[in-house]
């Protein structure tokens, strides 16, 4: 009985890693296409978001930030729901919010709090590797020569067909 338990963890991993892998490289290709943005607000957000979470310890995003996040939506949820809750939220060491507010649901089935605890997990490792994929996606885009760019400019193209015929195609090379 116990190995087989042993063996399910290692089918979860690599369900999560198949998942997971797909998300963390959009999260990535639009961490890096915004870092290249010409509106200085778009630009700056995906300069920070690569800045940022390539700079916080991976450990402490795996710990901290599923909490966080997890909070995080049930204190929405709190809020929506609940507007004539008295009671403080936070009481110590302890997180409380009205049953409607649970995420999920104290009464939903089992596999929907192993679904929503794998949605989490996968949103929170693609968020930790988009950033490492987008930095190197950037430094991809980076390097295309500034002369193909411009040629596709002179051939009458978009600044967005510029981008998905010509930076996109030579980045991946």
């Amino acid at each position: 009985g116990g190995h087989v338990t042993f063996y399910a963890s290692f089918l979860k991993v690599l369900g999560l890693l198949a998942v997971t892998a797909p998300v963390a490289l959009a999260f990535g290709f639009l961490g890096a296409s915004a870092a290249r943005a010409q509106f200085f607000p778009v630009s700056a957000s995906g300069r920070c978001y690569i800045a940022l979470v390539r700079g916080v310890p991976d450990i402490a995003f795996f710990v901290f930030f599923v909490i966080a996040l997890d909070q995080g939506i049930e204190w929405l949820r709190h809020q929506a729901l609940c507007p004539d809750w008295t009671e403080a939220i936070r009481q110590g060491n302890d997180f409380l919010v009205c049953p409607e507010a649970k995420m999920p649901l104290g009464r939903a089935p089992e596999w929907v709090h192993g679904l929503y605890s794998f949605a989490l997990a996968v949103f929170t490792y693609a968020l930790v590797f988009g950033a490492f994929a987008a930095n190197v996606l950037f430094g991809a885009m980076q390097s295309v020569p500034r002369a193909q760019l411009e040629a596709g400019e002179a051939f009458g193209m978009t600044r967005r067909q510029t981008f998905w015929r010509i930076l996109v195609p030579q980045m991946w090379v």
